[in-house]
C-alpha cells in the first residue's frame, strides 16, 4: 500500500510530491520530507501525504517526525487505509496494535487482487493452502459444510474442494471476492469483515483460514467465534506466521503481519473448549528470498456447544 493510491485533490499539492519523490529516488530523503511537509500546510487533511511523509522520515532514522507524520494520517484518515497505526507502532517500538485495521486489510487486498495469485505462488512460493490440505487428510475424510474464511482469489478453496460437499467463502476485499467467484467452486460468497462477525443458526463441519489470522493479530475472538459456528465434530484448520526466539507471544513485524508462539495459540485453542489440536511447523512462503516459518494448526473435539453472544462479545465463548 502507497501514498501514491490518493491523490490530495490539489494540483500544486501533488506536483510539489512528484518532486518531492524524485528527491527521494535520487537519495535525499531530508529534502523530499521538507518539500512534503511543505506541501502538506496546503492540505493538512490529506491522509496519504501524511503517510508517505512518515515512511520519508523513518528512512532518513528520524523516528519522532515519522510517528507525528503517522499519527497526522491517522488524525486524517481514522478508519487507517494506509495502516499508519501500526506504522506508528512499530516505529516507537510499543506494541499497542492487536489488529490491522480493517480499512487497510480490505484496500490492501483490493489494490493486490488481481496479480495476487501470480506474486503469491509464482514469486513467494506460497504453501498454505497445500499445507492445510495435506493437515486434514486424504480424500477419505469429507465435510458436507465448510467455511473458507479470507478466502482470498480460493487459493485455500481450491486445495480442500474435493472433499467438502458445501463450500463457502467470505473475505472483506470485493476485488478478492471477484476473483474467487471466477473460479467457480464455491457454493456462496460473501463480503464479511473478520473482525465482526456475528452469532448465525449456521454451523460448519469444517472452518478453513489461510494465512488469514496473520492480519487479525490477537486471535482470542475469531477462535471463540469458529468453535461456536462448528458443528458437533467439527474441525478448524488455519496457518499463522511462527514467532522466532526472542519475539513476544503476539508479535507485530515491520511486514504490518502478526507472528504467533505456538503455545500462545495452543493456549487460546484450549480456552475456547478444543481438545485436539495438532500443530505441526512448516515454511508458509517466501519473503524478500526468506523463507517465512510459520504453524499448521488442526484443532478439533471440543469440549461442549458454544453459546455465541452479540455485538462486541460474539466471538468470545460463553
Amino acid at each position: 500500500m502507497t501514498a501514491r493510491l490518493w491523490s490530495s485533490g490539489d494540483l500544486i499539492v501533488d506536483r510539489r510530491l512528484d518532486y518531492a519523490e524524485a528527491l527521494a529516488e535520487a537519495g535525499d530523503l531530508d529534502a523530499a520530507a521538507e518539500l512534503l511537509h511543505g506541501a502538506l500546510r496546503l492540505a493538512p487533511g490529506w491522509a496519504a501525504g501524511w503517510f508517505r511523509l512518515g515512511e520519508w522520515c523513518e528512512a532518513a532514522g528520524r523516528a519522532a517526525d515519522a510517528i507525528a507524520a503517522w499519527d497526522a494520517a491517522l488524525a486524517a484518515d481514522p478508519a487507517d487505509r494506509l495502516g499508519a497505526g501500526p506504522k506508528r507502532d512499530l516505529a516507537r517500538r510499543v506494541p499497542l496494535t492487536e489488529t490491522m485495521p480493517a480499512a487497510f486489510v480490505e484496500a490492501l487486498f483490493d489494490q493486490y487482487a488481481p496479480g495476487f495469485e501470480d506474486a503469491l505462488v509464482g514469486r513467494l512460493d506460497y504453501r498454505a493452502p497445500e499445507l492445510l490440505r495435506a493437515a486434514l487428510g486424504g480424500p477419505a475424510r469429507r465435510y458436507a459444510r465448510a467455511l473458507d474464511l479470507g478466502c482470498g482469489t480460493g487459493l485455500a478453496g481450491l486445495a480442500v474442494r474435493d472433499i467438502c460437499d458445501w463450500l463457502g467463502g467470505c473475505d472483506i476485499s470485493e476485488g478478492m471476492l471477484r476473483e474467487a467467484a471466477a473460479k467457480g467452486i464455491y457454493d456462496r460468497l460473501e463480503r464479511r469483515d473478520l473482525g465482526r462477525l456475528g452469532a448465525g443458526p449456521e454451523r460448519y463441519d469444517l472452518i478453513l483460514a489461510a494465512d488469514v489470522f496473520t492480519y487479525l493479530g490477537a486471535l482470542e475472538r475469531i477462535i471463540g467465534w469458529c468453535a461456536g459456528a462448528l458443528a458437533p465434530g467439527g474441525v478448524l484448520a488455519f496457518t499463522v506466521e511462527a514467532c522466532q526466539p526472542g519475539e513476544a507471544p503476539l508479535t507485530l513485524r515491520a511486514s504490518r503481519r502478526f507472528a504467533h508462539a505456538r503455545a500462545h495459540v495452543e493456549a487460546i485453542l484450549r480456552a475456547a473448549g478444543f481438545v485436539s489440536v495438532e500443530i505441526a511447523e512448516a515454511v508458509l512462503r517466501k519473503d524478500a528470498g526468506e523463507d517465512i516459518a510459520g504453524l499448521v494448526i488442526v484443532a478439533g473435539g471440543l469440549t461442549a456447544p458454544r453459546a455465541r453472544q452479540g455485538d462486541g462479545e460474539d466471538a468470545v465463548p460463553a
